[in-house]
């Protein structure tokens, strides 16, 4: 038996089948590992000896980890096929590290896709784990653990703050820089101008151009007015021009250009893409075969391979559309201008047959509606150009242009492939050069500049890609830990920062402004990326970083003064100092600005129970309106906790409405209470009425005579 491990549990049952029954499929289900919190200030890093990691086993793997270690060492191999990404080379070192795994020889098998083919090729042609990918998801580890653990313990200490991380909070900027922005616009007030002129019997409207062959911006009332004034009662057509123009189809999808799509279009939250995406990617039963319906789904690169266009597209696209509408594989630039040539795909089907129609009768509707945005982008960036005809209509009169423009489509090229999303054409009526038309009415109208829009989710993805700030596997990640953490809200997709969020930036930003620069985070990417392509050592980079990096925050350290906490107005009635608002991990409390000298806090009164008429059956105490933890009424005896009767359960309850027979002796620790027999879970003792103010308790043994639950 061989062992194959992989990272999600949902990929064993596939590959299973795939690899038949001489293999076992298990996951580790992600990392197994991580940087411990031993050493010089918690980073679990010892820099002393060159930035070596101290890694220890996740107390949630532990299990995982010990179940993979039984199977390992009775399997006769075993097999790394963890994700074809940074991430996933570094889980297979560590499993490497873990099951006692020569690196040298150990197989790593990487696919981009979970289909029979590729599995059964990724194992015909194994490869080994690349330390050059290690090493770089390494550096980007301890790059996260330094940052974060120093500026998140500050902020803690100094703000009672939360977190701050390395591209977490650049990203929190941008979305604080928008939001200022919006809060400094100021509106200015233009005028728009326009014609309907009726042609064929229908109303067209024409927007102003130009006035005597310039560009126009019209900002008070009286301008246009003016203007206004000029248009007569019919107008020549002078100009009408007809052009051809190619569209070409877009590129495939990428992480981020597919976040974006999925939000513009469905309203899809980036993490709800993502997840969404996961599933088609690891399999779903369609027409009684269980296969992955997508390439991996965590990629900057638009290439597609020359195997899945020979075998599966051209093929598809001759057979269903014809020759003409073929076209060719698209190569593109990357963010750093350079051509893409790295081994990852675009996101695309695994099979043009499992067409949008075919899969929609075997999914949900959301993961129908991503898997067509899919495929139509994949299969419409290998097909031919569309053909539109563009006609522009120039109608002039008294020095002012008017200009409309219409388009017809020729030939639909990639757009056969979309269906229903098909973009309609927008053509102008038949119109004749030199004839003059009747304008039905002259329209100005107010207008005001706007705002900035807040970013959406989608927004976000898109500058952190534009600006090289985390990766495809993080950019989901980090919007939702964002919103997590309480820096932002996000309704429908669209970002606000909250207070804490703007103060945490503008702290952060004061102190730190490289690690709040785009360029600065960039730059680390770029690191990351020279290290994985082995033009640069971990040692190097570490050196790079932390020294000036530490040198900095131990500066920070010492003149960064703690926010003092915001005043209520109200003294305190102990001492007479100033009440302030205070908060702990349980949320915000009112208490003395002089603690620990006075521990006086403030509490809320609460309102006095409703008594509902009736008595207690059990104690004859008024029973009351209470609430529990959800709001939801119930009716309780008033004499809780003595008696805690509730009505309408009265069969679980116990009796705890003591009575002097009960009493044992006086409790020696409250003087107020007495010591009755009670029942544990394994053994009786003797407890104090006055429970829960007092918890003093003794425990019974057998020569109490008191029965023992175990006995």
């Amino acid at each position: 038996m061989k062992l194959v491990i992989v990272e999600s549990p949902k990929k064993c049952d596939t590959i299973g089948r795939y690899l038949g029954s001489d293999y076992k499929v298990m996951a580790s289900q992600g990392h197994i590992r991580d940087l411990s919190t031993r050493g010089r200030g918690g980073l679990g890093i010892d820099v002393e000896r060159g930035f070596v990691p101290d890694f220890v086993i996740n107390p949630d793997k532990k299990k995982i980890v010990d179940g993979l270690r039984r199977t390992a060492r009775s399997a006769d191999e075993v097999i790394l096929a963890t994700d074809p990404d940074r991430e996933g080379e570094a889980i297979s070192w560590h499993l490497a590290q873990v099951l006692d795994l020569d690196v040298k020889t150990t197989k790593r098998l990487q696919f981009h896709e979970i289909t029979r083919p590729a599995v059964l090729s990724a194992l015909e042609n194994p490869g080994l784990i690349d330390m050059n990918l290690v090493e770089s998801q390494e550096t980007r580890r301890m790059y996260d653990r330094i940052i974060g653990f120093k500026l998140s313990g500050l902020l803690q200490r100094k703000m009672d703050q939360k977190s701050a991380g390395r591209v977490q909070s650049v990203t929190l900027k941008m979305i604080c820089d928008n939001d200022a922005e919006i809060k400094a616009f100021v509106p200015e007030e233009y005028w728009t101008i326009s014609i309907d002129l009726e042609i064929e019997g229908k109303i067209y409207s024409c927007p102003l151009d130009k006035v005597n062959g310039k560009t126009l911006s019209v900002k008070t009332e009286e301008e246009a007015a003016a203007l206004v004034k000029l248009i007569p009662e019919e107008i020549p057509l002078v100009s009408l021009l007809k052009s051809k123009k190619k569209v070409p189809s877009r590129l495939p999808l990428i992480t981020s250009t597919m976040q974006q799509e999925a939000f513009s279009r469905f309203g899809f939250s980036t993490s709800k893409t993502q997840s969404i995406a996961q599933r088609l990617y690891e399999g779903m039963d369609i027409a009684g075969e269980h296969v992955g319906l997508i390439t991996y789904m965590r990629t900057d690169s638009i290439r597609i391979s020359p195997e899945f266009f020979e075998k599966h597209a051209k093929p598809f696209i001759l057979e269903e559309f014809g020759p003409e509408y073929l076209g060719r594989i698209k190569t593109g630039m990357n963010k750093k201008g350079e051509r893409v040539q790295d081994a990852h795909e675009a996101i695309r089907p695994t099979g043009t047959h499992r067409t949008p129609d075919i899969v929609a009768r075997y999914v949900s509707a959301d993961e129908a509606k991503l898997y067509r945005l899919i495929y139509e982008r994949a299969m419409g960036s290998l097909m031919s150009d569309k053909l539109v005809e563009v006609t522009t209509a120039s109608f002039e009169a008294n020095g002012l242009s008017f200009k409309m423009s219409g388009n017809r489509t020729l030939f639909s090229g990639y757009e056969a492939v979309y269906g229903k999303d098909r973009e309609k054409d927008d053509e102008l009526p038949n119109l004749s050069e030199g004839k003059t038309y009747a304008v039905k009415e002259a329209k100005k109208e107010q207008k005001f500049t706007k705002a900035p829009a807040r970013y959406s989710e989608a927004k976000v993805v898109k500058m952190m890609e534009e600006e090289g700030i985390g990766r495809p596997s993080t950019y989901a990640t980090t919007i939702k830990t964002l919103i997590a953490r309480g820096y932002v809200t996000s309704n429908k997709g669209i970002l606000t920062p909250t207070e804490n969020g703007l103060r945490t930036t503008f702290v952060l930003n004061k102190y730190f402004p490289e690690i709040l620069s785009t360029k600065y985070t960039a730059g680390m990417e770029s690191t990351l990326d020279e290290i994985e392509e082995g033009k640069r050592s971990e040692l190097e980079a570490m050196e790079e970083f932390y020294y000036p990096f530490i040198t900095k925050f131990e500066e920070v350290e010492k003149k960064m003064y703690k926010d003092p906490d915001q005043e209520t107005g109200e003294m305190c009635p102990l001492c007479g100092s100033p009440l302030v608002i205070k908060k702990s991990r349980y949320g915000s409390f009112v208490a003395c600005s002089n603690y620990p000298n006075c521990h006086y806090i403030k509490r809320e009164a609460r309102e006095k129970p409703v008594e509902t008429g009736e008595m207690c059956p059990r104690c004859g105490k008024p029973l009351v309106i209470r609430h529990d933890r959800k709001g939801k009424e119930f009716v309780a005896c008033s004499g809780y906790p003595n008696c805690n009767y509730i009505k309408g359960k009265e069969e679980n309850a116990k009796k705890v409405a003591y009575t002097e027979e009960d009493y044992v002796k006086p409790c020696p620790s409250c003087g107020k209470g007495h010591l009755v027999l009670k029942h544990g879970r394994r053994v009786d003792f003797l407890g104090c009425t006055n429970f829960p103010k007092c918890r003093y308790h003794e425990w019974l043994t057998a020569k109490d005579g008191r029965r023992k639950k175990d006995e």
